[in-house]
């Protein structure tokens, strides 16, 4: 608690320690282990001054890697920045290794309950270059170990399960184990993977498992990963790809749930939309309402019964970044129940004082709509009765 607030932090994550996959993979997998390794070939200087510039006189972080391919597509020269800035917050990065960990950090900046989703895992389970055995054995793997450690305060560490898409067949009973094992929600990529948006038809029964089991969804960009990712298809630096990938995934994220169907077949779907900003959505659903809508609804009758704003807020809701621009504005156009709040800790895209910065804000949202962002409102998320968490 935080001057009286109480604080749920729905966008939390873990830093996956490389032993694990040794260790939680079967047997028959742990060849696939992750491991670390040099980023590229050894070159000599001058052709890595022609190639990186200023930063060749800069040491390359090793990257997480499998059968001697890193788990992320990211250019050389920003892999240097990002190492330059994990250099600064290594404290932190460790300590998101350890429940205890969390624990602590959590205690200093006044987060009474965590929601902690996965960093490298999700690079490892959402890669269109390996088979749907080997990403579901990831995705097993990292599921056992998220349990074992959210054990130690499993009132406090909230651990969604990180499914596979790989097999779509497989994805409700992979969803069911999920609910038998204790968890609220699982974390899904919006990006297409193997080629089948979220809304695909093959997902119709995970999408129904979901629903029948009282399942949030929360769906959490990364940039990077090996599938197809928008803006990686213009832009070769991470400025450019980090700049498009997340919010323009939410954006087509939720329109893929509504186009396609999802949301008027599950009218019981609870859907989060994490790390992507909240201050395109007023006009997305503007667009969706007033343009699609108006002009095609003719086109995907039986799909799409009502205008998408209302599906947005029947089922829906969305996490701010605490320096969005008319933020104020944008929370009373969406509604403070819709709008949610996540510290990312402990990436390196947002600093540690993210809790700070957020009840910075009280003054122009208010106490009312402040208390529903940090609490009420990821309660509703994940079907938490507020009142009963103590």
């Amino acid at each position: 608690m935080r001057d009286g607030f109480r604080i749920l932090d729905i966008d939390r994550h873990v830093s996956e320690p490389v032993a694990l996959w040794a260790a939680y993979l079967p047997a028959a997998m742990r060849a696939y282990a992750p491991r670390l390794a040099p980023f590229g070939p050894p070159e000599p200087l001058a052709g890595r001054m022609k190639r990186l510039g200023e930063h060749a006189l800069l040491p390359t972080p090793p990257i997480l890697c499998v059968d001697g391919e890193p788990i992320l597509r990211v250019p050389e020269a920003a892999y240097i920045e990002l190492g330059l800035a994990a250099e600064r917050r290594r404290e932190l990065l460790a300590a998101s290794e350890r429940p205890e960990g969390h624990l602590a950090e959590m205690d200093a900046t006044g987060v009474d309950v965590a929601v902690l989703l996965p960093t490298y895992a999700s690079y490892l389970v959402h890669d269109d270059g390996i088979g749907a055995e080997r990403s579901r054995a990831y995705a097993r793997a990292y599921n056992q170990w998220l349990g074992d450690f959210c054990a130690s305060a499993p009132d406090r560490l909230l651990g969604p399960a990180l499914l596979s898409r790989h097999d779509p067949e497989a994805m409700a009973g992979d969803l069911e184990q999920a609910a038998r094992d204790g968890a609220r929600a699982v974390v899904l990529r919006p990006n297409p993977v193997q080629g089948r948006t979220l809304s695909a038809p093959a997902h119709a029964r995970f999408w129904a498992a979901c629903a029948h089991h009282g399942i949030a969804v929360l769906v959490h960009e990364g940039t990077h990963a090996r599938v197809a990712t928008a803006g990686a298809d213009r832009f070769e630096t991470r400025f450019g790809q980090h700049a498009c990938s997340h919010p323009m995934e939410a954006m087509m994220a939720l329109l893929s749930l509504i186009e396609g169907g999802v949301l008027e077949a599950h009218p019981t779907l609870r859907v989060g939309l994490l790390e992507a900003g909240c201050g395109f959505l007023p006009y997305w659903l503007w667009r969706l309402d007033h343009v699609e809508y108006a002009q095609m609804r003719g086109e995907v009758r039986g799909r799409v019964r009502r205008p998408p704003s209302e599906y947005f807020q029947r089922q829906c809701w969305i996490a701010l970044e605490p320096g969005e621009a008319m933020l104020d504005r944008v929370v009373r156009e969406i509604g403070a129940r819709r709008v949610v709040f996540g510290t990312d800790f402990p990436h390196l895209d947002h600093g540690p004082g993210m809790v700070g910065e957020m009840m910075a804000l009280r003054g122009a949202l208010g106490d009312e709509a402040l208390r529903a962002i940090l609490w009420d409102s990821p309660c509703g998320l994940l079907g938490i009765d507020p009142r009963a968490v103590r």
